[in-house]
């Protein structure tokens, strides 16, 4: 069913609330969601350092659940042209040739400055910003997205949370559109 590939970068990953909207995403099969070990290590790596109450044994937990979640997920072998790649930022070619490899049409990333549109042109690529690539899949199918959005804020119990603490969440995950779609369908969720 999935219709595109998207690479989800380490940013859009280390927030929880963020990371788990997209995984309910990717499993509606609007697109084929992939991310390889070193987006892991990014996004595990920096929310040690800014997370001391969280361990790396709980992380790996999450990684190998959002493997295990998510079918075919994992970019391998990509890193035969790194060198190659000529970014701003010369630790971002791993998710550029992630993406290549992948076959992916666009990654998702709050820092669609460090991946000129020139750059990945070439490769058939684009960025989208995460509240970007949410209202495109809202435009496929709005009800698969707020379907996800239901399943993860039931999945949310300790403490539970009612549709408009959802809302706030999502929204200050640096969504406010799509926080905007979902308010418009709160009885759906």
């Amino acid at each position: 069913m999935a219709s595109f590939t998207a690479l989800l970068d380490a940013c859009v990953l280390y927030p929880a609330p963020l990371r788990d909207f997209l995984l309910h995403l990717a499993l509606t099969g609007l697109f084929r969601a992939r991310w390889s070990d070193a987006i892991h290590e990014e996004w595990i790596r920096n929310l040690l350092v800014n997370r001391p109450d969280l361990n790396r044994r709980q992380l790996e937990r999450t990684r190998m659940l959002m493997n295990r979640a998510v079918p075919d997920c994992l970019v391998t072998g990509y890193d035969q042209i790194i060198p190659a790649l000529q970014l701003p930022e010369p630790d971002d070619r791993h998710v550029l040739e992630g993406a290549i490899c992948a076959g992916a049409e666009v990654i998702v990333t709050f820092n669609e400055k460090d991946f000129p549109r020139e750059v990945l042109s070439p490769f058939g690529l684009r960025t989208e910003h995460p509240d970007e690539f949410i209202g495109h899949l809202f435009s496929i199918d709005f009800g698969a997205v707020c379907e996800a959005a239901k399943r993860q804020r039931a999945m949310l119990k300790n403490p539970p949370r009612s549709v408009d603490e959802f809302l706030e969440t999502i929204e200050s995950q640096g969504l406010p559109q799509t926080a905007a779609q979902l308010r418009g369908l709160a009885g759906l969720l």
